[in-house]
């Protein structure tokens, strides 16, 4: 691949869409939210609106403690997530009810780290098992909402362990996620989407994570005005990607600065063939090069063929 096409690959094409490479019959993936239903690529109230299933909010399902109804609500959101031709599920939501005033804690299932993580990985493994992957999200302490954009959560190692990465962890161990989305905040003075700790030395070298990181939507963009260090969003895009960052979503402008960083040595191709490695793999694992429908008949057919009917 040239570094053009690898650069295509770590970036997204539209708000829903990531970039094929068609010389190499590489092909595009669509994602779509979320963790109450699978809308398909499509942005609330704008555009032609379709009707999909609603599953209670995560509070509703912490609340039972269920893990064998979270799989099988998984499945059915992998099956909606399909039938919207979509192959990544932006969910589930495994923050913690840390503030009352949080605005997305009706998404996350519990205050409980244990109890979320459990519940996170059964949604997992049945969303997984309709060939799509999910992205757990907000890595990590994105439990505010007071400047949740920004916030910088101080954590101190034990409670970074033993409470707010745990959730993560058995949805990587145990429910295999295939995706991890990164959050806004700062977790201890870093930005999530540039920690390397978080990317490289906790979920790769330790808990053995081989899918691939997604920026949260336009994070690198809000990372280029908000920041302290960095006085351009060509040095935004370099932390970013030098930190293990994978996809950035939605990715206008980073493709350039990324092929130019590489280009001219300040990120070393490795880095870049790493991230591509990752997102090569998650594609075969979702078998997009045997089956890449998107039309809504195709993908009908299909599912109805699949489920033996």
């Amino acid at each position: 691949m040239t570094i053009e096409e690898k650069a295509l690959l770590t970036t997204g094409a539209t708000m829903w869409s990531t970039n094929p490479v068609d010389r190499l019959d590489i092909p595009a993936v669509t994602v779509t939210d979320g963790p109450a239903g699978a809308r398909g690529p499509i942005t609330p109230g704008i555009g032609t609106q379709v009707a999909t299933l609603c599953i209670p909010c995560g509070s509703a399902l912490g609340a039972t403690f269920d893990v064998l109804l979270l799989e099988e609500l998984g499945v059915a959101l992998g099956h909606q997530t399909r039938s919207k031709g979509a192959r990544v599920l932006l969910a589930p939501t495994v923050n913690l009810h840390r503030s009352p005033l949080f605005g997305r804690a009706f998404e996350c299932y519990s205050e409980d780290p244990l109890l979320s993580g459990k519940l996170g990985a059964s949604f997992i493994r049945g969303a997984q098992s309709q060939g799509i992957a999910t992205t757990v999200k907000h890595f990590v302490g994105n439990d505010a909402e007071f400047e949740r954009m920004t916030i910088n959560s101080v954590i101190d190692q034990r409670t970074l362990r033993e409470v707010y990465l745990l959730p993560f962890e058995l949805a990587v161990r145990e429910g295999g996620s295939l995706g991890i989305m990164t959050s806004y905040n700062r977790m201890n003075g870093v930005y999530c989407a540039e920690n390397r700790e978080l990317l490289q030395d906790i979920l790769r070298d330790e808990w053995g994570f081989e899918g691939f990181y997604v920026s949260d939507w336009m994070d690198i963009q809000r990372l280029e005005s908000a920041h302290r260090i960095v006085d351009s969003e060509r040095e935004a895009d370099k932390v970013a990607v030098l930190a293990g960052m994978d996809v950035h979503m939605q990715g206008p402008g980073f493709f350039d600065n990324v092929k130019d960083l590489v280009e001219n040595g300040e990120i070393p191709v490795s880095r870049i063939d790493h991230a591509v490695s990752k997102i090569l793999y998650s594609k075969f694992q979702l078998g997009l090069f045997e089956n890449r429908y998107t039309d809504k008949q195709t993908v009908a057919d299909t599912l109805l063929q699949e489920s033996h009917l």
